[in-house]
């Protein structure tokens, strides 16, 4: 999906949580070429500083904060969001859940306290930043919003070693989904974008031998980049996708099509 000519996201306000690293870094930068106003929120202030730096370096003008944000507390949610309006005296308009954990194993081998932490973070995360800030849109009037999940396509079909990340992520589409349904007469669209395997910090764990077999299986014959994914994520939160809610839209190079 190439930018358009005009930037569609000006004088908008987007918040991006996981936004330190990966997919999240790079939708911060995606939404700010098209005009926006980032939050960058990421349990690493560190990580999300060095965001900011690159925001503030490619994108001069704009205003852009960070904030610290551990999705998995609704306390550190409701910080969260204070700090943006005391700073905005608004909330955002384009809401982006990028946070996310892997805890790997077999299900076998598979500590509970590990599945606990997956799910904490990528399911329970998003439905307490989707409720937080979709409740903010709606008590402020604002007359469309758009809130961006980031799943996986193995929340679709699977992984092995992956059980909590399967079902975290296959949480997150029926979350968006219902999110969808009930949130549409407020002007609030909600979809779901599911990378396939994406070159990022997770990806740089696994095994070059792996990162081949895989490889082998994607039909357009190479891993994906955060960009493409952000290309998707900015689509979503633009007037360009205004008939578009309850989507999950698949960015894999083909790989388990049909």
């Amino acid at each position: 999906m190439a930018a358009s000519i005009r930037p569609r996201l000006i004088s908008r306000l987007a918040v991006v949580t996981g936004g330190g690293s990966g997919i999240g870094r790079a939708v911060c930068q995606r939404l700010a070429s098209e005009g926006a106003s980032l939050v960058v929120a990421d349990r690493s202030v560190e990580s999300a500083n060095q965001t900011l730096e690159n925001l503030s370096r490619d994108h001069k003008g704009q205003e852009h904060m960070v904030a610290e944000v551990d999705v998995a507390f609704r306390s550190s949610v409701e910080n969260l969001l204070n700090s943006i309006q005391r700073r905005y005296f608004q909330p955002p308009s384009v809401c982006v859940n990028a946070a996310g954990i892997t805890q790997d194993e077999f299900l076998l081998k598979m500590e509970e306290e590990d599945f606990d932490k997956v799910v904490q973070v990528n399911l329970k995360g998003t439905f307490l930043i989707t409720q937080a800030f979709s409740r903010a849109m709606v008590a402020a009037g604002a007359p469309k919003g758009s809130i961006v999940t980031v799943g996986s396509i193995v929340g679709k079909v699977g992984n092995v070693g992956q059980a909590n990340y399967s079902a975290s992520k296959a949480g997150v589409q029926g979350l968006t989904r219902t999110a969808a349904k009930e949130l549409s007469r407020f002007g609030i669209r909600c979809n779901c974008v599911l990378p396939g395997f994406i070159t990022t910090p997770m990806t740089d764990k696994v095994p070059e031998k792996v990162i081949s077999r895989i490889t082998s299986l994607v039909p357009l014959g190479r891993m994906g980049d955060p960009a493409e994914v952000a290309d998707v994520c900015a689509f979503l939160a633009s007037d360009d996708s205004l008939y578009i809610t309850g989507s999950c839209i698949e960015v894999t190079g083909g790989l388990f099509m049909g």
